[in-house]
């Protein structure tokens, strides 16, 4: 009697035998696909197992180190990364990032480019409040900065700033309003950097901003369904940055031309770069000129701030809004004492402070990682500043 003999198989070569005797035509094809669909995750384990052979450290510190894990040492990191370069094994910068409640914690800081005193109308707020709660999710501690931004350069080694990136004491920094190009530069080359609306040249400075293209053209349609003709722009001139108040001109533009109205450059303030710097009383007087002798009868301020500033100098100058010219702003903010509410656009600043949180962790992990640009969708807010444009 001849003796049968057990052959044991893997889960994939039975599998295979299984569909190659139902499915005999293309029993000489599908183990190949097979076997390619299933080596990518065969190979990871494999290297990073080597990984781990060679260097003599346990699979979990290997893992640990390719994800930057603030745990594990900086220079058992820096081997780890070396060896697994040489190897070609990759891993995935995309992958979400969740701390848990065992993690060792970490140290982020938040440097804010206000004096501490100056919160009238800021939004930085809001911003700081969603970056706490999903820090204290997050297994984070935050550690925040006042800073003058015009004051912060890069042969400011005495300030607070510069000391704490040479403790050590952040792993990360959140940067909110814009600060000197050549500082953030010699920061992020030291340390996990985030921007909050504002976009910096450093190829690995992420950003968290709201889509202020999109929300001031709302605002340039909302004033023509109104039947405005004629429409202004106006902005601040900021001693840094402020490039946000470029690109949301760049939406006025759009929004004007989508809707086939006339673009006058004499119509729009504080942008070209050539063009005389109005302070806020010269702004009000070229724009009650222009209301009254060019019949401008409405105006996109870049900011709410901007536009409130606008209504009571327009009021001191005998122009009531939206009476006589319609106004928007752009954040949603609160209004001042005896002002209307601007019609605007609520910047979702609690959400856009749990991002960042969340990218900074990201950029932390994965410092090589390309840059990325997040944007936060805004909400209209209905004011009491848009009115039909007044007959003359």
């Amino acid at each position: 009697m001849q003796e049968s003999v057990k052959i044991p198989l893997s889960c994939a070569q039975t599998l295979t035998l299984v569909i190659a005797c139902r499915l005999s035509d293309i029993r000489l094809r599908y183990p190949r696909q097979l076997h390619c669909r299933l080596a990518p995750s065969r190979m990871r384990s494999i290297n990073q197992q080597l990984i781990a052979e060679r260097l003599n450290l346990s699979p979990a510190t290997v893992s640990r180190s390719l994800a930057n894990h603030p745990a594990i040492s900086a220079d058992t990191r820096d081997k780890v990364k070396q060896l697994a370069a040489e190897m070609g094994y990759r891993t995935n910068p995309t992958r979400s990032v969740r701390r848990s409640r065992q993690s060792k914690p970490i140290t982020v800081g938040v440097l804010i480019g206000v004096p501490a005193a100056n919160v009238a109308l800021a939004t930085f707020p809001f911003v700081l409040q969603g970056i706490r709660e999903h820090a204290e999710i997050e297994h984070v501690a935050v550690d925040i900065c006042y800073q003058e931004p015009a004051a912060l350069h890069p042969d400011a080694k005495r300030l607070p700033v510069f000391r704490h990136i040479r403790n050590g004491d952040w792993r990360g920094l959140i940067l909110i309003y814009p600060f000197p190009e050549a500082a953030v530069d010699m920061i992020a080359r030291k340390i996990s950097t985030v921007a909050v609306s504002e976009s910096y040249a450093h190829p690995f400075v992420d950003t968290i901003d709201t889509d202020d293209f999109a929300g001031i053209r709302e605002m340039v349609h909302r004033l023509a369904a109104a039947g405005h003709r004629r429409i202004g722009y106006i902005a601040w001139r900021y001693p840094v940055g402020g490039h946000w108040s470029i690109r949301r001109f760049g939406g006025y533009v759009d929004g004007l031309f989508s809707l086939g109205l006339e673009f006058n450059p004499a119509w729009a303030h504080n942008v070209h770069k050539a063009a005389p710097n109005l302070d806020q009383a010269a702004i009000a007087d070229v724009v009650a000129k222009q209301i009254r002798e060019e019949g401008v009868t409405a105006w996109v301020c870049a900011a709410d701030h901007q536009a409130y500033q606008l209504i009571q100098d327009l009021q001191a100058r005998g122009l009531r809004v939206p009476a006589d010219c319609s106004v928007t702003g752009f954040d949603g903010l609160e209004p001042p004492a005896k002002l209307p509410r601007v019609t605007s656009m609520r910047v979702p600043n609690e959400e856009i402070g749990t991002s960042a949180v969340a990218r900074l962790l990201g950029r932390v992990m994965h410092p090589d990682s390309p840059r990325r640009k997040i944007l936060v969708e805004g909400h209209p807010v209905e004011g009491e500043t848009i009115a039909p444009p007044p007959r003359r």
